[in-house]
């Protein structure tokens, strides 16, 4: 069964107890999706990791924003979005496309009802 929990805090697992909760009904899949990659979705995805869940981050669900460094150079949003997508990959999460996930956690037939 597919159960969606929408948390809008970077500190969801402490702060609002998701971790306890997650653990306590048997839920050890988290799917990340939102703003900005370098930043919320990094932590909350590394976190995730951290606690043991088996993490998935959308890449297609997930977005940067272009931003210009310490060293005064700008770095365009696509490239702070595929940076960040790539220091996660495989270290603290499986990066997938929506359409992928779909299929990995087979939820087409959830996603229909």
């Amino acid at each position: 069964m597919l159960k969606t929990y929408i948390y809008k805090n970077v500190k969801i697992f402490r702060k609002n107890g998701v971790e306890n909760h997650l653990k306590k009904n048997k839920i050890d899949k988290v799917v990340t999706v939102g703003l900005t990659t370098p930043h919320c979705v990094s932590t909350v995805t590394r976190m995730s990791d951290n606690l043991g869940f088996e993490t998935y981050l959308v890449s297609d669900a997930t977005a940067a924003f272009a931003i210009k460094g310490a060293d005064n150079a700008y770095y365009p949003a696509k490239q702070i979005h595929t940076v960040s997508l790539t220091t996660l990959d495989n270290e603290f999460a499986k990066v997938l496309t929506t359409e992928e996930l779909i299929k990995k956690l087979n939820l087409t037939e959830a996603i229909q009802s």
